[in-house]
């Protein structure tokens, strides 16, 4: 008689969204909230960027736990870490140029060095990146740990294209977008799923850093001028709504099919 062997891993449901539509367009903008919502903390209230840095990254780390607690999907704590992450990795960024010095050559390069070294941390550890096997802890735990560190380097590599390297925030805009449809043309051609899904995850990044600033910076400096509140305000209320829906519909039972 065969025996069942327990798993030594607690396993539970996939803890993050199906990659549709929505996932894109909560991701990009939540993308560019925290760049606004950085800014304006530390900037128009006047916080400073220590006090910003340190209620940010203690939010973060409730939004986590929390998190990391669920058994399952929940898209109000998921999208709700998602925008702290995307918060405290400007800070970080933020932090290392602003208050240490550190180039964004520089910064940008280590950030990459970090990412794959996660990447093929976890790969080697799990053999699988896939965020639809996202069904244990310590792939959660490699899961946001690579997210917080593809924010870092979105907005490293955003303010390189768009500032040291001079493009300006339309540039930047067009040409971070036009980088994810090539990879989304290249993954409905037939390109590996997971390896796109990476690619694109971290081009929003600095997509949505450079949209930000287009937005929110003064027309004398190339933006709209529609400035960081009412920008993290519009960001954050269509946010809200598709998270609310998204809440919804993880409530909503599953439709009972009768065979015939």
């Amino acid at each position: 008689m065969s025996k069942t062997v327990a798993q030594p891993l607690e396993r539970w449901l996939n803890k993050v969204p199906e990659v549709t539509l929505a996932f894109w367009i909560i991701k990009i903008m939540s993308t560019t909230v925290g760049e606004t919502v950085a800014d304006f903390l530390a900037v128009n209230a006047g916080w400073g960027q220590g006090a910003t840095r340190s209620v940010m990254g203690a939010f973060l780390i409730a939004a986590l736990v929390m998190q990391l607690r669920m058994r399952r999907y929940t898209p109000w704590i998921y999208w709700l870490t998602v925008v702290l992450i995307s918060v405290v990795g400007t800070q970080i960024t933020d932090l290392l140029t602003d208050g240490l010095g550190i180039s964004l050559y520089l910064s940008t390069a280590a950030f990459s060095a970090l990412l794959a070294t996660l990447f093929y941390s976890w790969f080697r550890v799990e053999r699988t990146l896939s965020i639809h096997e996202i069904v244990t802890k310590r792939r959660e735990l490699f899961y946001w740990a690579t997210i917080l560190c593809t924010f870092a380097l979105g907005t490293a590599a955003g303010d390189l294209a768009t500032e040291a390297l001079g493009l300006g925030f339309t540039i930047g805009v067009v040409a971070f977008g036009s980088l994810i449809a090539v990879t989304f043309a290249a993954w409905r051609m037939g390109g590996h799923g997971v390896l796109t899904f990476w690619i694109a995850y971290i081009l929003t990044r600095p997509f949505g850093a450079a949209l930000g600033d287009l937005l929110t910076q003064a027309k004398a400096y190339g933006g709209i001028g529609m400035g960081a509140m009412w920008t993290s305000a519009l960001f954050l209320s269509v946010i809200v709504i598709l998270v609310a829906n998204a809440q919804r519909k993880s409530r909503s039972p599953e439709p009972i099919h009768i065979a015939r």
